[in-house]
């Protein structure tokens, strides 16, 4: 059976509330990966890694290694995209520094957290690229590379990711990496079989 397709514009308010869950669910899984040293991909994988590298707060890495995408996401993506990034971006920054003030962890199991965390990221990522915003870095190369090339952004994000995880070895303990690359390939998978080129008809 063949569907008619129909194309519905988000509501400023839409987009709004999409952010704000999407970019929660993302600081909630960096949050779990921080508790149980584990890294992840794109700009909050290398954000991280730093931070067990050198101590330095992950909402100001993060903040950093974004800064020079903002030019590619308003020369290739316009204005209301590169805002809605920034914004995301400035709440992911944010959350994992309140987290501790709202959930208390005394311990999680590293699997779970690598699979749990790596499901939420995904899900808040896709929340964002259905309402065009991201989360900077690699998210906007892989959103450019979608609409502009046809290279599917799970596809592409995972390569990259992998990168990222390959110089985690010289950063976390051997079991910690494997379960990252574990919660990497959860994330990829979200957004691989959920964001697909005519797969969502809504558009901001």
């Amino acid at each position: 059976m063949k569907f008619p397709e129909a194309t519905v514009k988000h509501t400023p308010q839409e987009d709004v509330l999409a952010i704000l869950l999407g970019t929660l669910f993302v600081g909630l899984g960096v949050t779990f990966y921080s508790e149980a040293q584990l890294a992840t991909g794109s700009t909050a994988g290398l954000a991280l890694l730093v931070q067990y590298a050198t101590g330095l707060p992950f909402g100001i890495v993060f903040s950093i290694v974004n800064a020079p995408f903002y030019i590619l996401a308003f020369m290739r993506m316009g204005w209301p995209f590169t805002l809605k990034t920034f914004f995301a971006v400035g709440l992911v920054s944010i959350y994992p520094a309140l987290m501790p003030g709202w959930l208390d962890i005394s311990g999680i199991n590293p699997l779970f957290a690598a699979i749990a965390g790596g499901a939420l990221m995904g899900m808040g990522i896709l929340a964002m690229f259905r309402h065009r915003a991201s989360l900077g870095g690699v998210n906007i190369l892989a959103l450019y590379l979608q609409d502009n090339h046809k290279i599917p952004a799970g596809y592409f994000q995972l390569g990259v990711d992998f990168c990222i995880l390959i110089a985690a070895f010289f950063v976390l303990p051997f079991d910690r990496v494997i379960m990252s690359i574990i919660g990497a390939f959860t994330l990829s998978l979200v957004i691989i079989l959920n964001h697909k080129p005519g797969r969502y008809m809504g558009f901001s």
